[in-house]
């Protein structure tokens, strides 16, 4: 046996690099989803109790071990869910949970309400980010368009340009002289060819 491989069950496992960042988002989502459902358990949970208390004005709560009922979404739901979690890009993972966290926080929902609440606000990231994908999109098409357009007037060519050419003519002159102007336009510069 090497010392090399004796070492090697200190490395961290490669799991992280195998997975798929689409995957890894689904399940990081998925488990937030799972958390926010048994913590709206507990709460209402608590708030039964405190019901009860003030109902019967005794508090027996530390006698009375009430059955943990346990709230779980259909399957079908659940792969709905995961669904729309492909959808979402890894750089709106932790964006997704703080809205997430942030409606649940506004609203104390019960926990059957809990994934209708995540599946809103799956919809309103992908909306977002879809918007956000058009205006990319759009960009991106004003760029070109801007590109070969510029291309045509960054074009080099053998005419020049001259302003300070000492024959050019202009309005001044002609008032000085009180001639007409030509038709040309003064304020352009003059173009000449030069071989």
């Amino acid at each position: 046996m090497s010392l090399a491989s004796w070492f090697r069950w200190n490395e961290p496992p490669n799991r992280i690099s195998q997975r798929n960042p689409t995957e890894m988002v689904v399940e990081t989502l998925m488990m937030e989803l799972s958390w926010q459902i048994k913590q709206a358990e507990k709460q209402q949970r608590e708030r039964e109790n405190e019901y009860r208390k003030i109902k019967t004005g005794v508090d027996y709560g530390w006698l009375v071990s009430c059955p943990k009922q346990s709230y779980d979404i259909s399957p079908g739901e659940r792969l709905q869910l995961e669904d729309m979690c492909t959808k979402i890009h890894p750089s709106y993972c932790g964006p997704v949970i703080l809205r997430f966290r942030q409606v649940v926080a506004e609203y104390e929902p019960e926990a059957q309400e809990v994934s209708r609440l995540f599946r809103s606000v799956l919809q309103e990231a992908a909306e977002k980010i879809k918007e956000e994908e058009e205006a990319k999109k759009l960009a991106r098409q004003w760029n070109t368009k801007n590109r070969t357009s510029l291309s045509l007037t960054t074009f080099k060519s053998r005419s020049r340009i001259s302003p300070f050419i000492s024959d050019i003519k202009t309005i001044s002159e002609d008032v000085e002289r009180g001639t007409q102007p030509n038709r040309r336009v003064w304020s352009m510069p003059e173009f000449r060819n030069t071989k």
